[in-house]
């Protein structure tokens, strides 16, 4: 691969997981009760400051990472805020026939995920 095509794939790999987590953020704000409810329920203690905190979170690394700007530290943070969130969320291990299946799918490329910010996190 030519030096200008590895450029253009690994920006394109940045905007391409950033944008992820901005698009998947964005619509906490317009349920924030509901998914408030969820985290209480797993446990969490202030469950809405979390939600609130982690969607910023989300929102701000991602577009960190799609602007190409502390990719390092945007690519790590949301390494840690992945893996928390499909504990929180993605608990497979507690279901049973095709609601364990697909959240196990779900978790699987969650880890998928987390393999391309490792990967965005070392080309920075």
């Amino acid at each position: 691969m030519s030096n200008d095509m590895a450029v253009f794939a690994v920006a394109l790999g940045r905007v391409l997981l950033g944008g992820l987590f901005v698009i998947g953020g964005l619509p906490h704000f317009s349920a924030l009760d509901p998914l408030t409810q969820v985290l209480k329920a797993r446990g969490l203690p202030a469950p809405r400051l979390c939600l609130i905190v982690g969607t910023v979170f989300q929102i701000v690394a991602g577009a960190l990472l799609i602007f190409g700007q502390f990719v390092q530290f945007a690519a790590l943070g949301l390494v840690v805020f992945t893996l928390v969130s499909s504990v929180l969320m993605v608990n497979f291990w507690s279901l049973t026939g095709e609601a364990r299946q697909k959240m196990k799918n779900i978790f699987m490329s969650n880890l998928a995920i987390i393999g391309g910010l490792l990967i965005a996190a070392a080309t920075a």
